[in-house]
């Protein structure tokens, strides 16, 4: 979204015309109206300070989907007559970021008039993006409003977090939803009673909706859509409806809870497991991408060299779901899916690398060695930079037996192999090529 399209004032801006979708003409005008969040609507909560008081504290919202994080960003800007603009981390830069803020900023000095700067799903900014976010939010340019369905502490930079409010929303129960929908069936900005609907179809509607009220609606549309004779009925519903995008588990961190027992399933080899929860992410519309990444990272982390061709298929299987997306990409993610899970295991690389770092942190550094110090320069042989150096490729077998690590950690042995899969042949000839490197051959 470009500074044209934010001087617009954002999607949320002209809303209510009659064409727009039934799940827009129903969004809640004022906290009384917001469905569910008791505790965020709660007279004198931070949330109502900021709506009745007009602060320019910026909000983190961060909860599941449908739950109303777009919502009270409209309430905000509504109730206390700011512009509103809205980017969407799926699709803007730091270019269009840098011009919504200068455009509020510039609005700001010539009317006097704050903008409220709505992002959505700002856990896909990366951190360019959201450092970009700062100056506006620190300087109180814009009052900003930022979303996210993932955990904030893991996907939101340190600053922005800690310059905002974070509000947890939580998943709408049943009984939420059938309201929305009753009040939808009733409202003039909604189906204003031009159709009725069977006490199954409600049923129907509400268990797919799983807690998320925008759905509900959206299902609700499509079912009056499709109702003969003025009444929604349970066939009609499920025609309209064809499937349920089926959640994540509704208690607790969803998103995190459901890809860590996908990572834990893949490491444990139960392909079938792996596949099940690979499904309810697909299913949960995840991000294919984040997919990916996490299956990049196992195939070092868990696989390592005990299967080298893991981290090939996971490299693979992630710029395949770049080029082609979803849903053909599924087919890919279940293919590396599979191939990492029966795939044998090691953590070796993974406990080298923090083994290495320990010793480190710990300030076991120690001075390059001279002979492996730059020679290139004039003068380094002067000091003794290079003098001694054998060349591996003149020796036998092409290994030399020289010191190669600072006196610090000279005996130090990170890399651990298992006999797992192809790390076997790898175990066999490190411990040999260890030895003739350390003199320890005989």
């Amino acid at each position: 979204m470009g500074a044209a399209s934010a001087s617009r004032g954002g999607s949320l801006s002209h809303s209510d015309h009659a064409a727009a979708p039934l799940a827009v003409r129903m969004r809640p005008r004022t906290l009384e109206e917001l469905v569910g969040q008791s505790s965020l609507r709660a007279p004198g909560s931070p949330l109502h300070q900021v709506v009745e008081g007009g602060q320019s504290l910026s909000l983190l919202l961060w909860g599941p989907p449908g739950t109303g994080k777009t919502t009270i960003a409209s309430i905000v800007s509504r109730s206390t007559d700011r512009r509103f603009v809205e980017i969407s981390a799926v699709s803007a830069g730091v270019k269009e970021v840098r011009a919504a803020i200068d455009a509020a900023r510039a609005e700001l000095v010539a009317t006097g008039k704050e903008t409220v700067l709505f992002v959505d799903e700002v856990h896909r900014f990366s951190k360019a993006q959201q450092d970009a976010l700062l100056p506006g939010v620190e300087n109180r340019w814009v009052t900003l409003v930022a979303a996210t369905t993932e955990n904030p502490f893991f996907s939101v930079i340190s600053p922005l977090l800690s310059r905002s409010l974070l509000l947890r929303l939580e998943s709408l129960t049943d009984d939420d939803i059938r309201g929305v929908l009753l009040r939808a069936l009733e409202d003039e900005r909604g189906l204003g009673g031009s159709v009725t609907i069977s006490d199954e179809a409600l049923d129907h509607l509400v268990r797919l909706a799983g807690g998320d009220a925008r759905r509900s609606l959206t299902y609700l549309e499509a079912a009056a859509g499709a109702a003969s004779e003025g009444e929604i009925t349970l066939e009609a519903a499920e025609r309209a409806v064809d499937q349920a995008a089926v959640r994540y588990d509704r208690q607790g961190d969803q998103h995190y809870d459901v890809v860590s027992a996908f990572i834990k399933s893949v490491r444990g080899s139960d392909a079938d497991a792996a596949l099940h929860y690979l499904a309810r992410m697909i299913e949960a519309g995840e991000d294919p991408r984040f997919i990916a990444r996490r299956l990049m990272i196992l195939a070092s982390e868990d696989i390592g060299l005990a299967d080298s061709t893991a981290l090939q298929t996971a490299v693979a299987a992630a710029q395949t779901v770049q080029l082609i997306g979803m849903p053909e990409a599924q087919l890919t993610l279940a293919h590396a899916t599979i191939a990492l899970a029966v795939a044998p295991k090691s953590n070796a690389v993974t406990n080298a690398i923090f083994a290495a770092r320990a010793d480190v942190a710990a300030g076991k550094i120690g001075n390059v060695p001279p002979h492996l110090r730059d020679a290139h320069y004039e003068g380094a042989k002067k000091i003794g930079h290079g003098e001694a150096y054998k060349y591996a490729h003149d020796e036998p077998f092409g290994i030399a037996t020289q010191q190669y690590a600072p006196e610090a950690v000279a005996d130090a042995e990170y890399y651990r192999p298992t006999t797992h899969g192809a790390e076997a042949g790898v175990k066999e000839r490190w411990e040999r090529v260890r030895k003739i490197v350390r003199g320890q051959d005989g």
